[in-house]
């Protein structure tokens, strides 16, 4: 098995994932979009995974490469049918690239929250073995207006109604973050836009408090990181 891994900012990588495809001898590049990374031929790839980012899915003036990667997406989902996991932006661009729409929030959804699985998501393969109801990492001010036809919502919470979703068989997404390790939060408030973000959302405090939160809740954050891993690639297996 090959993986592929589209990023946006060099700190926001596959995050807790990495010692997850390490320990089970999964090969994987990596293509740094925000910096001239050039999309490989798709074909020598079995796994997508797109990561999240400080731009939106509309920013294409500023990031016009941004315009190849959706293309990329959508091919990858569409015509070649290969199994795809999208975190945050990753989750913005799939409903993007496969006809939905994104919008901004107000406020933004910044802080470890709580989301709730559907009863297709407590039914779906990727959520096997998760509590109904979860801990997560938040760190958006964009959502999911509009899912793409046939997506089936799989988490939800009060401020966005399309946490989780997947489309087809083999294809998720979520707006939360699966892959935290310890340093993460720090790490994204080094970033100009992720840290004005969080203070106009959380006050000048707020990072301390998201750190505190943070880090009592990372067993939690690992303990899913590692059981959606293991079920999509369960999934990924079963359907080669």
């Amino acid at each position: 098995m090959k993986l592929l891994v589209f990023q946006h900012l060099s700190c926001e990588h596959p995050g807790s994932l990495r010692d997850l495809l390490k320990r089970n001898g999964i090969e994987w590049d990596v293509v740094e979009l925000d910096e001239g990374g050039a999309i490989p031929d798709l074909e020598d790839y079995d796994v997508l995974w797109v990561m999240g980012g400080p731009m939106d899915v509309w920013d294409v003036e500023e990031h016009p490469w941004l315009i190849a990667e959706k293309a990329a997406i959508r091919r990858w989902v569409i015509e070649m049918g290969k199994p795809y996991l999208g975190l945050c932006l990753g989750h913005q661009l799939l409903a993007d690239a496969l006809g939905g729409t994104c919008g901004p929030m107000h406020p933004a959804e910044i802080g470890v929250m709580e989301v709730e699985l559907t009863a297709e998501g407590r039914a779906d393969p990727l959520m096997q073995g998760l509590p109904d109801r979860q801990k997560c990492l938040q760190w958006h001010g964009v959502r999911v207006a509009q899912p793409p036809e046939g997506a089936v919502i799989l988490a939800s919470s009060p401020a966005c109604s399309v946490q989780a979703m997947r489309i087809g068989q083999n294809v998720w997404s979520t707006q939360y973050h699966i892959e935290v390790e310890p340093d993460t939060v720090d790490n994204w408030a080094a970033i100009p836009a992720y840290h004005a973000a969080l203070v106009e959302t959380l006050g000048a405090g707020g990072l301390d408090a998201m750190r505190a939160q943070a880090i009592k809740t990372m067993p939690d954050f690992l303990t899913t990181a590692e059981q959606v891993f293991e079920n999509f690639m369960a999934e990924v297996k079963r359907q080669a």
